[in-house]
């Protein structure tokens, strides 16, 4: 997707996302053009290794200026979630501490629930090279893992924060699983496929398809049903009679 102008953020409460000890400009702006794109703009950062504000990160964010620009600096994990009630910790290694591990998916609906009974939630992705430590796991009480390829599951922290928070993103999505395309006329209704039918069976029966009495009924039961499940839209419908008025005309100057 192209650059866009000035990002703006979403109404809906969410998550705040928490870089810590975050490397590249370049990961803090892409993970900011991911947030956007899935509706969130809290973002906390803990001891940019580069400093903070970052032009690397600006150009790499790619439109979403108003997460960069609410972003806010501290020097430790801490001090970072002090004011949070529950904290999610993103890890791809097994550690020492006994938490309660969850999917990405787990843990969207874990955070969708908090929220709406009013409770702050943040959410820490570690460092690209090492990912989280110990010390800063032990301030979350939940552990989130992403089940991918256990020979390459390295994912850049920048991925890992899209791929959370698009799982947040449809956990609360009502987009409909299937849809005809926007552009796409309205469906057939029963009547005009009816006519559609009759319409076919008859330059069928000109034809000479259907001269077999006793496979007719079949036949034609069958492709009504084939027709049926074509979910036909009504221009589809119309192209369909065209289509059979053009084939019987050259049948019959043949």
């Amino acid at each position: 997707m192209g650059r866009t102008s000035k990002g703006r953020a979403t109404d809906e409460p969410g998550p705040v996302i928490v870089m810590v000890r975050p490397q590249l400009g370049e990961n803090i702006g892409m993970a900011a053009r991911a947030m956007l794109n899935c509706g969130l703009s809290t973002l906390r950062l803990v001891s940019p290794r580069d400093g903070w504000p970052s032009d690397r990160a600006q150009r790499a964010a790619s439109g979403a200026d108003v997460v960069l620009e609410k972003a806010e600096v501290f020097e430790t994990v801490g001090e970072a979630v002090a004011d949070l009630e529950h904290v999610v910790a993103t890890t791809a290694r097994n550690r020492e501490l006994v938490q309660r591990i969850v999917t990405a998916r787990q843990a969207a609906s874990d955070m969708r629930g908090w929220i709406a009974k009013g409770r702050k939630v943040g959410i820490l992705f570690g460092p690209e090279r090492t990912g989280l430590e110990n010390e800063d796991m032990v301030h979350a009480d939940t552990a989130l893992s992403i089940p991918l390829n256990p020979q390459f599951s390295s994912l850049n922290v920048a991925q890992a924060v899209l791929l959370v928070a698009y799982e947040w993103a449809t956990a609360g999505d009502e987009t409909p699983p299937e849809r005809m395309a926007d552009h796409a006329t309205r469906p057939a209704t029963k009547e005009e496929l009816q006519t559609l039918f009759a319409h076919l069976e008859r330059a069928l029966d000109e034809s000479g398809f259907l001269r077999h009495k006793a496979m007719r009924p079949a036949m034609v039961l069958n492709l009504r049903a084939l027709l049926q499940r074509a979910a036909m839209t009504e221009q589809e419908a119309r192209t369909f009679h065209g289509v059979i008025k053009f084939l019987s005309k050259h049948k019959h100057e043949e």
